[in-house]
């Protein structure tokens, strides 16, 4: 039997819920066509909004001939024999070629495409739940247009799922109804994902007798209500809210997204964002915080969850609430800088081994343990690569600083 969701796969572009940016009436994709203008296209977003059924509905509107192929299992011959198909009578008006997933395919897999879009053998349009400008070749997005696909609202999934009840009814011969509580409940689970919502519609239809209750549904639904795929930009994005709240020293979302990367299942990811939090954001202004946090975290290893979230609530707060300096994260960040340029190749003499040391002051020797000379190459001693911070601590270091050295520290 066809799932519900296949069935009720929208036919035309006014059909496309959640997407009116691209595909509504002054929508960015439905405009372009209107214009007759056809490109390479990168929709990336989370799944079930659409990316596919919009890719089959470009493909009509254009008149082009249609190939479908999924990265996770398909190969370059696979993509060598779509365009072998440009050259034979199925390929006159143009051959549309829809990747999905194309995150999976390596850098020399997506390179082997370029060719063909340059010499327009293909048209392209690829699809990924990951952001593009990581996991797609950069020569790939500068011949493409990139386009955002969000999760769909819960008001209009509701609208989907009365009429894929009304759809289910037809074709069992049946009248069932869904109460208001039920339908509401499988909008919020699908959390964006028209596919999801369909699925799970369809399952609670053939688990109740005449009236689908939330009962019906709460037995096969996800405990955790939302989108949480570890491997896809959901995931990335609660991390990223989490250290952004942080960093913006908000303790309340702090925990709020803390609580929704827990309980979405991950917490190896916390564990491991929050140690990375304490040295990038708060780093030298509070030094200490590393340790505590690092305490809290094999803490919560060792508990497991739900224990586990009592530490790693304690390690987000002090973090978000703790004095912030990014100074030694920017410092290696203009360190690298300089090496990626090239410079800094020759280490000064009195600090090579090689040539025991020659001309090099032992700093124990001197007063203070500090004596004045050269550690960087030649062509980076005048840089500054550390800053001290604003930060009582590392003001005080700087004044320390300044003292020892007769002079201002930096």
């Amino acid at each position: 039997m066809q799932p519900l969701a296949d069935k009720m796969r929208p036919q035309q572009f006014d059909d496309i819920v959640g997407q009116a940016h691209l595909f509504g009436k002054n929508g960015a994709i439905r405009r372009m066509l209107d214009q007759h203008y056809m490109t390479n296209m990168i929709f990336y977003g989370p799944p079930g909004t659409g990316k596919t059924t919009a890719a089959k509905l470009i493909a009509g509107f254009s008149d082009m001939e249609l190939y479908m192929l999924n990265a996770t299992s398909a190969t370059l011959a696979d993509v060598k024999e779509v365009i072998m198909s440009t050259s034979t009578m199925f390929g006159q008006n143009g051959v549309l070629l829809y990747l999905d997933e194309i995150q999976y395919f390596n850098k020399k897999q997506q390179q082997s495409l370029l060719e063909y879009m340059e010499d327009g053998r293909i048209t392209l349009i690829t699809s990924t739940t990951e952001n593009p400008y990581l996991y797609i070749y950069n020569a790939i997005i500068s011949r493409s247009a990139v386009f955002e696909f969000f999760p769909v609202d819960e008001r209009a999934i509701q609208t989907v799922l009365q009429r894929g009840l009304t759809s289910l009814n037809e074709q069992n011969n049946r009248e069932k109804t869904i109460e208001k509580e039920a339908i509401c409940y499988i909008a919020q689970a699908a959390a964006g994902d028209v596919r999801r919502s369909l699925m799970l519609l369809e399952s609670a239809y053939f688990a109740c007798e005449e009236v689908i209750r939330k009962e019906d549904i709460t037995a096969f639904s996800p405990k955790v209500i939302g989108s949480f795929d570890k491997s896809g930009t959901v995931h990335y994005d609660m991390l990223s809210a989490l250290q952004k709240s942080i960093r913006g020293s908000d303790p309340d979302a702090a925990i709020f997204y803390l609580c929704k990367i827990l309980e979405g299942g991950d917490l190896p990811g916390a564990c491991r964002r929050l140690q990375v939090i304490a040295s990038e954001d708060i780093g030298l202004a509070y030094p200490q915080a590393a340790a505590i946090v690092r305490a809290c975290v094999e803490s919560a290893k060792d508990l497991g969850m739900p224990e586990a979230a009592n530490p790693l609530a304690n390690a987000a707060i002090l973090l978000a609430t703790a004095p912030k300096s990014n100074k030694a994260h920017i410092a290696y960040a203009k360190a690298k800088a300089a090496i990626d340029a090239g410079k800094g190749q020759n280490v000064p003499v009195c600090l090579r081994p090689s040539n025991q040391y020659a001309g090099y002051l032992y700093p124990h020797d001197y007063p203070g343990a500090y004596v004045d000379q050269q550690y960087l190459p030649d062509d980076l001693k005048n840089e500054t690569f550390y800053e001290f911070g604003e930060n009582k601590t590392e003001q005080q270091a700087k004044q320390y600083w300044a003292q020892k050295k007769g002079k201002n520290a930096r």
